[in-house]
Order: C-alpha cells, then sequence, then structure tokens
C-alpha cells in the first residue's frame, strides 16, 4: 500500500457499525434490495406486454397482406382473344352483331 492509499483508504476513512447502527444498515439494504427487485418486476411485466402487443399488430398487419396479396393474384386482366371478336352491323337503325354466341346455352 503506498502513502496516497493510506490516506485515502487509512483507518479513519471508515466508521465501523456496531450494535444497532449495522442492523439498521442491513435492515436499509434489505428494503433497497425488495424495491429493486419489485420495480424490476414491473418493468419486466411491461416490456412483455408491450412486445405481445406488438406482435399483435403485426400479425395482424401480415394477415391483412396476405389477404391483399390473394386478391391481387385472383383478379387477373384476361387478354382479349381473336375468335372472341364479332361483327356488327347497322340494319334499318339498329346494330346487328354477328358470330356472337352466349356460352353455357
Amino acid at each position: 500500500m503506498t502513502q496516497s492509499d493510506r490516506l485515502i483508504f487509512g483507518p479513519g476513512s471508515r466508521r465501523p457499525a456496531n450494535g444497532f447502527v449495522a442492523s439498521i444498515l442491513w435492515l436499509g439494504g434489505l428494503v433497497a434490495t425488495l424495491v429493486a427487485m419489485a420495480v424490476g418486476a414491473v418493468l419486466a411485466v411491461f416490456t412483455a406486454a408491450a412486445v405481445a402487443v406488438i406482435a399483435l399488430f403485426a400479425a395482424v398487419l401480415v394477415f391483412f397482406a396476405g389477404l391483399a396479396m390473394g386478391a391481387r393474384r385472383k383478379v387477373t386482366v384476361r387478354a382479349r382473344r381473336t375468335d372472341d371478336v364479332i361483327e356488327a352491323r347497322k340494319v334499318d337503325g339498329a346494330w346487328v352483331a354477328y358470330g356472337w354466341e352466349r356460352t353455357g346455352r
């Protein structure tokens, strides 16, 4: 131990805690420990609840994105085929279509 250490950590730097003072300090440390543990438990519960809410919102978002993607796949632009072309002529002021038949008749 150097001379400066003896001045800092010498016999007068710390008072011994004897008897009644020691028990009060011990109880104070116990109470501080219990309060710290309670605060930590409450913060852990709040953190877990926040994670659960975020997970719920993420699940709802993924669900709606899946619905949107499914709807997007079902709605397709159908290209016109060349055999669907019909011919129409005006006869006596009315249009008459040729080459058109309904499917399923």
